[in-house]
């Protein structure tokens, strides 16, 4: 007999299944990734680059293995349906449709290199960090990249914004939390919480940092 953890696993993967309309077995899976590159190619790829690495400045990776293990199936597909304002990334929900996002998530999802722990990540506690603090972090640390207010990719920096509502919407502190202390492979997001990074934060630091984040705001005459 299976154990509980298991089925509860199981379940959860049916309903995750049932919620989204993707297909679970793997010929469906690989047949749903091929149909959604060329999607993505036709769609996607002049921001994002043809092989989704994304480029500093212009776009962020979509297949670096931290942002997959992490990011959760409906945050891909509200980004995607409904863009980022305050963004260059517009809404494709109107172009394309339910099916054809849910394709172009499933080839994304064929360059994971782990296992989807967006449930996981997701359910982790809230910030209970003090946002004064985290304005100093975030100031002498992230803003060169992000910029002073969130705004990323407008502040000729190299990370994306941050500061919009989509984000703010969509962004569980844990997807904050587990991005800063470890960073995003194929990109310039190095580790916060190592002595390899560009900082090493605590993780009172670091809810700091993710307090004052919920702070912030995008002003819309920039």
């Amino acid at each position: 007999m299976p154990g509980i953890r298991t089925v509860i696993s199981i379940v959860t993967a049916v309903v995750l299944a049932a919620a989204w309309a993707l297909p679970v077995s793997a010929g469906s899976l690989h047949g749903l990734a091929k149909k959604g590159k060329s999607i993505y190619d036709a769609n996607c790829a002049a921001c994002h680059q043809p092989d989704a690495i994304g480029k500093a400045g212009i776009a962020p990776s979509l297949i670096s293995p931290q942002f997959l293990s992490i990011a959760s199936d409906k945050f891909l597909f509200e980004t995607i349906s409904k863009g980022r304002s305050g963004t260059a990334m517009p809404a494709w929900g109107d172009q394309l449709g339910k099916k054809k996002i849910r394709a172009v998530i499933a080839y994304l999802r064929s360059h994971a290199k782990g296992p989807n722990r967006s449930a996981e990540v997701d359910a982790q506690r809230q910030s209970m960090g003090n946002a004064k603090l985290g304005h100093i972090w975030f100031q002498s640390i992230c803003a060169n990249c992000h910029g002073v207010y969130g705004q990323g990719y407008a502040a000729d920096g190299s990370g994306p914004a941050i500061g919009g509502r989509d984000f703010q919407r969509l962004a569980s502190d844990g997807f904050i939390r587990e991005t800063v202390k470890h960073g995003r492979d194929n990109t310039r997001m190095r580790p916060f919480s190592s002595s390899a990074g560009l900082a090493n934060l605590n993780d009172s630091e670091i809810d700091d940092v993710i307090k004052y984040m919920r702070t912030l705001r995008i002003p819309e005459d920039l």
